[in-house]
């Protein structure tokens, strides 16, 4: 298939937009589209070994803080280009938001079309987990009880 393009790939500090994300993934050559979105929710199970009398198991979050490297947009452009250049989408979309993240945010979304759906939902998968492994953004969660913990570090 020729003409893949990459339609967005960016880092922002501004709420984020399943509507921008679906429409730059559109196309008149594509049979099915596959949208992720990715949301802050309420908990999370705490990575430290929980403090003595603290319960072990998921922890309230009030909220997240995530950081990215100068260079995240550049390697989450170059997954996006990678997959693309695999020749089984008509375009792809990206774009993961950095700053102080409250409870229901939009925190990432990913947008793939294909030709036909099992390429969409393959790709579309491919490319949330790679970007979730690879590109350099880095979460710093808020727990309900004061404390804190980064998430994802190197």
């Amino acid at each position: 298939m020729s003409g893949v393009t990459v339609t967005l790939a960016e880092i922002r500090e501004t709420p984020l937009s399943v509507d921008e994300v679906l429409s730059s993934v559109a196309d008149p050559r594509a049979g099915g589209t596959c949208v992720f979105v990715g949301t802050v929710r309420n908990h999370d199970t705490k990575a430290a070994a929980p403090a003595a009398g603290e319960p072990q198991g998921p922890a309230d979050v009030t909220h997240l803080d995530y950081s990215a490297h100068p260079q995240a947009a550049d390697v989450a452009r170059a997954l996006a280009e990678r997959l693309a250049a695999e020749g089984r989408v008509v375009r792809i979309g990206l774009v993961h938001r950095v700053g102080r993240l409250d409870i229901g945010d939009l925190a990432v979304v990913v947008g793939v079309s294909a030709e036909h759906r099992g390429e969409a939902f393959e790709v579309c998968r491919r490319l949330i987990d790679e970007l979730k492994a690879t590109v350099p953004i880095w979460k710093h969660q808020g727990f309900s009880d004061g404390s804190d913990e980064w998430v994802g570090l190197p």
